[in-house]
């Protein structure tokens, strides 16, 4: 997409926001577009997952208010981390592959948010739906003079971040699915995906990304298991910009500690959380299946397994946990 196409549909979209009729010639004439070129973006946002109407005679009107993402109501709230810096865009292939492009490297605290990706990524390559200002699309740079050493559980540590998070605002009480899943009632409302650059033997570089479902639209949504967002959990709305902050300021409190005490300082959380602790669990990998009652995790991260009298130690990769 054009950065000219993608500036006419924020400004679009900040007319429609407010959930009235708004006519296609007035905005035409604010945007200097066409009625013909209106259309054609309004066309490409429902795309996208919005649920706007077309009344002839009244214009377009959203089916209900959007809250859009706001650099300046979110940086308010972080007034007292200054290692973050942000960024907030509206539309890309990927908030990840944003801050993997970025030059120079960014340093350890940059944000990337978005209001919609079209080629959101999850974990195993799978796509990640990402919908028009349906969720938080999210990632976050950190380096780690460590190395891979010094990562181990990383994703761990951001669930318990995100959970912390969402405990802050009262909104749902999260579980954790080792090793990137954040779950509520039983259904997926988060995912996280890290993925790291560096050489062995000096320090490396992680991209922290994580996608937390809010508002999103069931007619738009093809996701291959049970899900669920903040609106249908709690009941409550939510603004996302204080979300977002929060998100961010629980991520950046998380990763400082991570990085100076590792992942020792995180263990008892992640066993309050831990959404398969002392459940019957199989670990599929690849054609192979392992059964056992779920354990918590280790100093590592690695997940534990009690099976056949003995608690085996699993770590990441291909590996996917389910109830058994």
């Amino acid at each position: 997409m054009s950065t000219s196409a993608n500036l006419s549909r924020t400004l679009l979209l900040q007319r429609l926001a407010d959930g009235q009729f708004h006519s296609g010639e007035v905005i035409g004439a604010e945007l200097g577009l066409s009625r013909a070129a209106v259309s054609k973006h309004v066309k490409a946002l429902t795309e996208l997952g919005l649920d706007i109407f077309s009344v002839t005679g009244k214009g377009y009107k959203l089916s209900k208010p959007l809250s859009l993402l706001e650099h300046k109501a979110i940086t308010r709230l972080l007034e007292q981390h200054d290692n973050i810096q942000l960024t907030v865009l509206n539309i890309i292939d990927s908030t990840n592959q944003y801050v993997k492009d970025l030059r120079p490297q960014p340093t350890s605290g940059y944000v990337c948010l978005a209001e919609a990706q079209t080629a959101g990524r999850g974990r195993q390559g799978r796509t990640w739906e990402s919908p028009y200002g349906a969720s938080i699309y999210m990632s976050m740079f950190w380096r780690f003079d460590g190395g891979y050493q010094a990562i181990s559980g990383l994703s761990l540590v951001v669930g318990i971040a995100i959970a912390e998070a969402l405990s802050e605002l009262s909104l749902v009480d999260a579980k954790l699915k080792w090793p990137n899943d954040v779950y509520v009632q039983g259904k997926k409302l988060a995912g996280i995906l890290v993925e790291v650059e560096g050489q062995l033997g000096g320090g490396c570089d992680c991209i922290i990304g994580l996608g937390l479902n809010v508002d999103l639209p069931e007619k738009q949504v093809n996701i291959d298991q049970p899900w669920t967002d903040i609106i249908r959990a709690s009941g409550k709305q939510v603004d996302r910009n204080i979300l977002a902050a929060h998100l961010i300021k629980s991520l950046n409190n998380a990763l400082t500690l991570f990085e100076q005490r590792g992942l020792v300082p995180f263990l008892s959380k992640w066993q309050s959380l831990d959404y398969f602790y002392d459940q019957p669990i199989k670990l599929l990998m690849g054609k192979n299946e392992v059964q056992g009652i779920g354990r918590g995790i280790d100093a590592n991260g690695a997940l534990l397994l009690e099976s056949d009298g003995e608690i085996k130690h699993f770590h990441g990769g291909e590996i996917s946990v389910r109830a058994n």
